[in-house]
């Protein structure tokens, strides 16, 4: 069965076979609740619960087939209905506040060098239904989340539709209710995508995979340099900053001996010029099989005290999740591209 979540009431109708629209607002407001048989919407005629119980076995596409928790973070394997899998993660700051990490694609296809999800390449792009019943699934953990974070596996932006939706479903008053100033999507520097996005003019916060600002370097480590340089995704965040007047994130993974020296610092600096931004410094976390090396405290304070001389917000990152396989760049499954 496709995903109930992110559809209209006549597309829920039409799934379920409902007659009557207040029947198909009654299920949405279920599922928002977490219910995963049709038998717990109580407001439903009882023959219609027992109908839609004989005909789907539950209400979710999708179902959690491992959990794996560390102190701050709890991480959720989910098989979709054509069996792929998709990683997600729920993240607490400690102070009881609680974010969710989606993925929107099953892989990637950006290859970031330093990432998990890119060896896997892109299998398929999710629909916004299995990007919002992540959410679902880990809202049932049993804590309240306020944050979103489009940083799972794959590129938000290269999958602009189905995030959209998801982004607007996970927004509605009468449903999830999360604001959009709490959501945030990362992206590797899908120029295309920043572009629709910045157009589209919705509140929500944009955060950039930079991790070097020298083309040479930052195009050996990622693809989408080779296609979208470093002055043409500057030029892209101008527009959207002058469009939405709201702060960018930097997102910056150190790699040991590759881009925490001084001139890397230098070069930061220079891209981060002219723009509203926060530099989020983020050490790399350890992925088996790729040759990257964590940088140690000594290499990462040196690069601290390059960056506050030169006048660079920053910030650095505690990690979460990492014991799990669950931190930045970690995710992945055994999905592969058919």
């Amino acid at each position: 069965m496709e995903s109930l979540f992110a559809r209209s009431n006549e597309d829920l109708m039409d799934m379920l076979g409902l007659e009557k629209p207040f029947q198909a607002r009654i299920v949405r407001q279920f599922l928002i609740k977490g219910a995963e048989s049709f038998s717990e919407m109580t407001s439903l005629p009882k023959a219609e619960r027992e109908r839609l119980d004989r005909a789907f076995r539950s209400t979710f596409s999708s179902h959690v087939i491992a959990r794996s928790d560390a102190p701050s973070a709890v991480k959720l394997a989910i098989k979709l209905c054509d069996d792929a899998v998709i990683e997600c993660v729920r993240l607490s700051d400690g102070k009881g506040r609680y974010t969710a990490c989606l993925s929107s694609q099953v892989g990637c296809a950006m290859g970031c060098a330093f990432c998990k999800t890119g060896t896997m390449g892109l299998v398929r792009n999710l629909t916004a239904g299995e990007i919002v019943e992540q959410f679902a699934h880990l809202q049932k953990l049993g804590e309240r989340i306020s944050h979103i974070v489009f940083m799972g596996m794959g590129e938000a932006l290269s999958n602009f539709t189905s995030a959209m939706d998801a982004i607007e479903e996970l927004h509605r008053e009468d449903g999830f209710n999360i604001s959009y100033r709490k959501m945030t999507i990362s992206t590797c520097g899908f120029v295309p995508g920043i572009r629709k996005l910045s157009e589209l003019n919705i509140p929500v916060r944009l955060a950039v995979s930079l991790v070097d600002a020298e083309d040479d370097v930052r195009s050996r480590l990622m693809r989408i340099n080779r296609t979208y340089p470093l002055d043409t995704l500057k030029a892209e965040l101008r527009r959207f900053q002058h469009r939405n007047d709201k702060r960018l994130t930097l997102e910056y993974c150190l790699l040991s001996g590759i881009n925490t020296g001084e001139e890397s610092a230098e070069a930061l600096a220079r891209f981060a010029h002219g723009l509203d931004t926060v530099v989020n410094l983020i050490p790399w976390n350890a992925v088996e099989g790729l040759d990257f090396k964590t940088p140690s405290k000594r290499e990462i304070e040196g690069f601290c005290r390059d960056l506050r001389r030169l006048g660079v917000s920053y910030t650095l990152r505690m990690e979460k999740g990492g014991s799990i396989g669950g931190a930045c760049g970690q995710l992945a499954s055994e999905s592969r591209r058919s």
